[in-house]
């Protein structure tokens, strides 16, 4: 009879169960196969790229998980007076600091081109450790929730200048990596959309418990990070670069007259002394397309980090026209979101065709659009800002990694990206500086926003458009 049962097969309870069990995980399994389809096409999940592109979604839901817990904690749960103290703190403790770390966070990491994978799970790591630590401190809002908040801001930008740096070694066979970047940043966005509201049902439950969900999600992300591909931790070939060298020094060596030295003070060759010895190249010496282009993307993240602040508060004391505080800066926040994806997906689309032109173009969009909403401000006006700020600077930045993929030599390019991650990202500290000590007034804070993209275009758009008009000797990457 025992062996007659075992051909039996399952008895209906047990085929209905299994039958629910299916159509349950059904929806889960069919969404996350449809995002390792999109994020391994085009040959992504050979080169490692599509692994790269998960672990940045993983990254941005993480930070807005910590962000949704600090909002709460710094800025949404005290009268406005006293939150804007609060942010002036915020700033002082976490901001200051990290515009003095900034600067080291490139070099250091250019150090470790080795590790590249470990640095980017220890910065997954830190942050999962630090979240814990925060949940203690939000809900009373402590001092020690500060020095918290600068250990992630760090390990956040420490991860974005490795990433940078990363993404050339993945690019598969004839992608470019502006389409690369944009696939990897839109992935971010889309991740930080789907976060947001799950961290915002999590603070209903509790302040603590965005944290205790950002926690688990750094930790996810500290194994995906050494998941990618052996290649990440190559450094072949490559030296450092530099942003700003001295006009008489180039990538090629020049012997100073009458000697057997260069004027750069290399080591002189020949008659059985030592060789010559080059410096790295610095980024004037491949031209000033991509120094110009900088300019232009400081200022746009300038802006970016000014709008942050100064709308947060303006908006709150001074809400949209028949609307709430929290309506007014959801109609900002969403138009800002929608921007940048809008600009990440162009970019894609427009495959780096003209990348100063485009800089130029965009730079002058969101000064235009900024000059009106300083003479006419208005609902719709902030909104456009918003949306036009997004789109800029994703447009602009995805032409930076263009110019820099084009001119930069391969050697040293790598490097490049970090040192100019790091560079953007003091531009956004200095922003939001701005924005946190400007009085509440509408009309000057657009002239603000105004003056920082004239000043952008001052310095950057006179050589961008004649760098394209001289054109380059390097071959355009589509």
């Amino acid at each position: 009879m025992t062996a007659a049962r075992s051909h039996d097969g399952p008895g209906p309870l047990r085929r209905a169960g299994r039958a629910t069990g299916r159509a349950l995980r059904a929806p889960f399994t069919g969404t996350a196969r449809g995002i390792r389809r999109a994020t391994h096409a085009h040959g992504a999940g050979e080169s490692g790229l599509g692994k790269l592109i998960e672990l940045h979604a993983v990254n941005g839901a993480g930070d807005v998980m910590i962000t949704v817990a600090l909002a709460s904690t710094v800025f949404f749960s005290v009268p406005t007076d006293e939150a804007r103290g609060r942010v002036a703190l915020y700033l002082a403790i976490t901001m200051a600091p990290f515009t003095l770390l900034a600067p080291v966070i490139g070099p250091l990491l250019d150090r470790l081109p080795h590790g590249r994978r470990a640095a980017m799970a220890g910065a997954m790591l830190a942050r999962a450790l630090l979240a814990i630590t925060m949940s203690g401190a939000v809900a009373t809002g402590g001092l020690e929730l500060y020095p918290a908040a600068l250990g992630v801001l760090v390990c956040s930008k420490a991860y974005g200048v490795v990433r940078s740096a990363v993404v050339p070694r993945l690019l598969p066979p004839r992608f470019s990596l502006v389409k690369a970047n944009s696939r990897v940043t839109l992935a971010g966005l889309l991740a930080t959309g789907v976060a947001a509201p799950i961290g915002a049902g999590l603070q209903t439950i509790g302040s603590a418990w965005p944290l205790y969900g950002a926690c688990a999600i750094f930790v996810a992300g500290t194994f995906l990070a050494f998941t990618l591909p052996p290649k990440v931790d190559s450094a072949k070939g490559e030296r450092r670069a530099r942003l700003i060298v001295p006009h008489h020094e180039d990538a090629t060596p020049r012997p100073a007259p009458g000697k057997g030295s260069t004027r750069s003070g290399l080591r002189r060759g020949g008659n059985g002394k030592k060789p010559a010895k080059e410096r790295p190249p610095g980024l004037r010496s491949v031209g000033g397309s991509v120094l110009h282009g900088l300019q232009a993307n400081a200022a746009h993240r300038a802006l970016s980090g000014f709008l942050i602040f100064f709308l947060a508060f303006l908006l709150r004391e001074h809400p949209l026209a028949g609307q709430s505080a929290a309506v007014s800066l959801g109609i900002v926040g969403v138009a800002a979101g929608v921007g940048n994806a809008c600009g990440t997906a162009v970019g894609s689309w427009l495959r780096a065709r003209g990348p100063e032109v485009i800089i130029a173009t965009v730079l002058g969009l969101a000064l235009s659009v900024a000059v009106l909403a300083a003479v006419f401000f208005s609902t719709v006006l902030v909104a456009a800002l918003g949306a036009v700020a997004g789109f800029t600077q994703a447009l602009s930045k995805l032409s930076l990694d263009a110019m820099i993929q084009r001119d930069v030599p391969e050697e040293v390019r790598t490097s490049a990206f970090a040192r100019s991650e790091t560079l953007l990202q003091m531009a956004w500290v200095v922003g939001g500086g701005i924005g946190i000590a400007l009085p509440l007034n509408a009309v000057l804070g657009m002239s603000v926003a105004a003056g920082i993209l004239a000043l952008g275009a001052a310095t950057s758009v006179r050589g961008l458009l004649g760098a394209a008009r001289r054109g380059t000797p390097h071959p355009r990457v589509a």
